[in-house]
């Protein structure tokens, strides 16, 4: 657990998450405390974490969400080595993608551009999680 910012997202069901997250997506869970309702998920060198909602500790006084989608206004950005894997994951159980696959190209310092092969899915509760892989540079376009 290294990362400087661990987003940690309220769940309606932990333990559907924790099967979307680990099961279809191949996160890793690195500790749970189930009695809470808690998981603490990896993949490659993104960590996250997701908490049952009414279950152990929880950010109530308005802080939770109250319907589908949760998280709105918000996406998280997972870099993996390739997005392949992971559209044929959720193609196998018919999760659709909320974004379909795409490049973007933004001018980075220099002398070029930085690609991203991307996607955008949303887990069961509607959180957003936009999936790249590095293109790495190319010549600026005219």
């Amino acid at each position: 657990m290294g990362n400087a910012l661990v987003p940690e997202f309220s769940v309606s069901d932990w333990r559907l998450s924790k099967v979307f997250y680990c099961d279809v997506l191949g996160f890793e869970c690195a500790y749970e405390r189930p009695e809470e309702g808690f998981c603490y998920l990896r993949l490659g060198d993104a960590e996250l974490m997701i908490d049952q909602i009414g279950q152990g500790r929880t950010f109530d006084d308005g802080y939770l969400p109250v319907s589908y989608p949760f998280g709105m206004g918000l996406n998280v950005q997972i870099r993996v080595p390739s997005v392949d894997p992971l559209i044929e994951a959720l193609a196998n159980i018919n999760h659709p993608l909320f974004l379909p696959v795409e490049e973007k190209w933004v001018i980075d310092v220099g002398d070029g551009e930085s690609g991203n092969r991307q996607f955008v899915v949303a887990d069961p509760d509607g959180y957003l999680l936009r999936f790249c892989q590095d293109l790495g540079m190319r010549s600026p376009t005219a």
